[in-house]
């Protein structure tokens, strides 16, 4: 048995790999999938969301002849994966005090 993951729980875990180093698309949904059982036509329309939300950017890089698009995470990113992980200790926190002994 698993538990779903939120949309807002998907966007702060993408926010906080893409912080540890800017990474590519494949490259996130290998690090999801250590998790969560995450696609990636479930990771994309993911990236699109915090890109138009300006959370992420984008820019390409060389690899082996063909561009890869990668991902940086903005300052206003920062901002809202800070905000996500408070949330997010809190939330643990109410779910610790009822499943915990």
């Amino acid at each position: 048995m698993g538990f779903p993951i939120s949309a807002a729980l998907l966007d702060s875990m993408v926010l906080a790999i893409v912080e540890k180093e800017d990474t590519y698309g494949y490259e996130i949904t290998r690090n999801l999938r250590e998790v969560a059982d995450v696609s990636e036509s479930t990771l994309y329309p993911v990236l699109r969301r915090l890109q138009k939300n300006m959370l992420l950017e984008t820019y390409d890089r060389e690899y082996m002849g063909r561009n890869r698009r990668y991902y940086r995470v903005t300052a206003k990113g920062i901002t809202a994966l800070d905000d996500y992980r408070a949330q997010w200790q809190h939330h643990k926190e109410m779910i610790d005090s009822i499943l915990e002994k």
